[in-house]
């Protein structure tokens, strides 16, 4: 169902797609948006290594939302910072798309983990995060990528 990488030299291992996941704040969500075009925005991620779940935050309307409710597959494409060898100009880039089914989350307990998790990933601070989980909670919606199919890349851009 899902095509084989062409350049497969480049294919990056299943742990390492992880770990990309796992330390990129943020990538593109790839929907199928209104009249068939497609609809890709930047979004905000949490990968929870515990059930392998990608989970995101939305509000409950808006076009993303309609978009994943007429058609739940979905991709998600998250990029690292990249690097560069010593006397190269070239950039280094590991990259990540994921596609799969995309599910609301309803589980009181879990949005407040989602939301917890995601606002720890760009800061510590505690009385931030409580003040978010009382004020913006109630105006979440969180979603859940379960992914059917993942590949990585390793990109050199010369």
């Amino acid at each position: 169902m899902f095509r084989k990488m062409r350049r497969f030299k480049q294919q990056l291992a299943e742990e390492e797609c992880r770990e990309v996941l796992r330390e990129t704040k943020r990538g593109v969500l790839s929907m199928l948006g209104d009249d068939g075009y497609p609809y890709g925005i930047p979004m905000n991620h949490w990968y929870c290594e515990e059930d392998g779940i990608l989970y995101f935050h939305s509000a409950k309307e808006g076009h993303r939302m309609d978009a994943i409710r007429a058609y739940d597959k979905v991709s998600y494409c998250a990029h690292d910072e990249g690097w560069q060898k010593p006397g190269e100009w070239a950039l280094n880039i590991r990259s990540v798309v994921v596609f799969g089914r995309m599910q609301l989350v309803t589980d009181e307990e879990k949005i407040c983990q989602i939301c917890s998790s995601l606002v720890r990933k760009f800061t510590d601070d505690e009385a931030y995060l409580e003040q978010e989980l009382k004020h913006a909670l109630p105006r979440v919606q969180c979603l859940a990528l379960l992914p059917k199919h993942m590949t990585g890349k390793l990109v050199n851009e010369s």
